[in-house]
């Protein structure tokens, strides 16, 4: 048998070649397709088994509105906290002021109540020794009036404050030169620890009063409380 026998005949096949090129699916790419659609079945099942529904249209457009209004409001209650915030300042510093004036009205009471006691050392003391004490006058004949600065302290702590009149009962000379007692229109007063009577009274046309006896009564013609003479200058 020869290297080169021609003995069988030579088949040429016609569409040899375009089988041996003909096109086929990679299998990784079928592998890929497999997976992106159990990817995509997991995807929904989980969105349907697990996960809040999907809103709609409208009801994603409720909620945008609701939010809007949440926001409103939340506007609304952070001015409304704003405000009280402001007031609850206002309010801190108000009381503050009124903490200051309460504490300067304390002082003043405590220097009237050392003015009191003052008083009660260095003024010579009622010689009656009446319910109401005539501590102090100054009494003042000038232009047909009686100008008078008394001052009435009580004995005692009553908290409720004496209330009464008091009296001028002026003795002078009249006009043509006679002597004479007159009685003026009483004051009436309310008395708490002490008081300061102050004013004038008129007198008749040439009168010129000379010594002045002071009454402190209950009422008009009541009993007699307390009781001093002084001079008018």
């Amino acid at each position: 048998m020869g290297l080169f026998r021609r003995d069988r005949p030579v088949v040429f096949e016609r569409y040899a070649y375009g089988r041996r090129r003909s096109w086929s699916v990679p299998p990784w790419l079928l592998w890929l397709g497999l997976g992106i659609a159990i990817g995509a079945g997991g995807l929904y099942y989980l969105q349907e088994e697990y996960l809040p529904p999907r809103l709609s249209a409208a009801e994603s457009g409720e909620l945008q509105a609701r939010l809007g209004e949440l926001e409103s409001q939340s506007k609304g209650l952070q001015a409304a906290l704003d405000k009280a915030s402001g007031e609850a300042r206002s309010a801190r510093d108000e009381s503050g002021r009124l903490a200051a004036e309460l504490a300067s009205a304390r002082e003043a009471v405590q220097r009237l109540q050392t003015d009191l006691a003052l008083f009660d050392e260095v003024l010579p003391p009622d010689p009656r020794g009446g319910a109401v004490g005539v501590r102090a006058a100054k009494l003042v004949g000038d232009d047909g009036k009686l100008a008078y600065h008394v001052l009435l302290t009580r004995s005692g702590k009553s908290a409720k404050p004496f209330r009464g009149v008091v009296e001028f009962v002026v003795a002078g000379e009249r006009a043509s030169g006679r002597s004479d007692t007159i009685t003026l229109e009483p004051v009436e007063v309310s008395v708490g620890a002490y008081q300061h009577v102050q004013g004038s009274l008129p007198l008749p046309a040439g009168f010129v009063a000379r010594q002045t006896t002071i009454r402190v009564l209950d009422r008009a013609g009541g009993t007699l409380q307390g009781m001093r003479v002084i001079n008018v200058r």
